[in-house]
């Protein structure tokens, strides 16, 4: 009896024994695999807390398009630096100060090399008039061969711009292209053109063409950044009144010509021209003070801020022709109100297809010049 009681026990031991393993066995693999999956989980946080956010939409600008695929002018800027040709900048150390902004634009052949320390030495976007073609290709090592990144925007007479193989300006440009593809040249098409004549009537109360007048390139640039940027800076810019003060400074009309004419001699002889063809310097400027008032722009060098509006207009402006304007803006918001109230709603910059005449054997002197052949 002694011996299968003996058994039983040994049995009995045995099973509890393998039934004890089995359950630490089982606690360790149970607390094993929560600590797995807490450092799984612990790892996959991090992936969904660096994930990267979807790049904001670039704003399409209507009526600048590529003189290459017609394709519009796609940019936008928070904040830009409008820097201004004038002999203001002279002496003002702001081009450390110019380029840490998001977005630089200049004017026609303003250089940079050798100015650093005034204007800065970035460009990303460049508006230059008809007439100041041949004077970008004369520095055409700096404002062409080295500016691939930055984005120009030609404007001119329709008969200049023409698509049709006869623009004069028009087959130049698509010339040098070609000739260097990297660059992003863009023109301002004939619809726009009459927008911004519209828009400085409304604005002024005067017509344009009834003047004699031409609209400035910094009238194209000023309007442009509207679109463009959030906040402008406007570098080297004078308020309206300047030129009227007895003891205003005399500096020249251009930083990069010391020797040249005298800034406020230049803008109150066009301002008072009647025969020929003049620009509105200082009614631009009147407009520009009135667009700061509401905008989100300032300027510099020298630092001045528009005063209350004393009505500069001589009539009040006419009435859209594409609706009535939008409420009034404010300074926080109003950066893409300009575009729809100045140049309406309508669908501009149709240009139709790009012209596939061939370039006229005359302009081939245009590309000799451009890669620096002796002429």
């Amino acid at each position: 009896m002694k011996t299968p009681m003996r058994h039983g026990v040994a049995v009995f031991l045995v099973i509890t024994m393998c039934t004890s393993l089995l359950f630490v066995y089982n606690t360790s693999y149970n607390s094993t695999s929560r600590d797995r999956n807490d450092v799984d989980s612990g790892q996959k946080e991090p992936a969904k807390t660096n994930a990267k956010t979807p790049k904001p939409q670039i704003s399409t600008l209507q009526g600048y398009s590529s003189i290459i695929d017609q394709k519009s002018l796609k940019m936008h800027c928070n904040s830009c630096a409008l820097v201004t040709s004038s002999g203001h900048l002279t002496g003002g150390g702001r081009g450390d100060e110019i380029d840490r902004t998001e977005c630089v634009i200049r004017m026609n052949d303003a250089p940079t090399s050798g100015f650093l320390r005034d204007v800065g030495q970035r460009t990303s976007l460049r508006v230059v008039a008809h007439s100041s073609m041949q004077r970008v290709l004369r520095s055409r090592q700096e404002l062409l061969n080295a500016s691939q990144d930055t984005v120009f925007i030609f404007w001119g007479p329709s008969n200049y711009m023409r698509r049709d193989g006869k623009g004069l300006v028009y087959n130049n440009l698509r010339l040098m292209n070609q000739v260097l593809p990297r660059l992003k040249v863009y023109i301002i098409s004939r619809q726009k053109m009459l927008q911004f004549d519209e828009l400085f009537k409304r604005e002024t109360g005067k017509d344009r063409k009834i003047s004699n007048s031409w609209l400035s390139t910094g009238w194209f640039t000023m309007s442009i950044a509207l679109e463009l940027c959030d906040r402008i800076n406007v570098y080297g810019m004078v308020p309206p009144g300047f030129c009227r003060e007895p003891a205003h400074v005399s500096v020249p009309y251009h930083y990069y010509e010391p020797s040249g004419p005298d800034e406020c001699t230049m803008y109150i002889s066009h301002e008072r021209g009647r025969r020929g063809s003049h620009h509105r310097f200082i009614t631009e400027k009147r407009v520009f003070a009135n667009w700061a008032r509401t905008f989100n722009i300032h300027f510099y060098q020298p630092e001045w801020t528009p005063g209350p509006d004393s009505g500069n207009r001589t009539t009040p402006p006419a009435p859209a022709p594409w609706g009535p304007p939008p409420p009034p803006a404010t300074r926080d918001s109003a950066h893409r109100q300009p575009t729809t109230r100045a140049y309406g709603r309508t669908n501009m910059g149709r240009a139709g297809p790009p012209s596939t005449t061939p370039i006229h054997p005359h302009n081939w002197f245009f590309c000799f010049s451009l890669v620096g052949f002796p002429l």
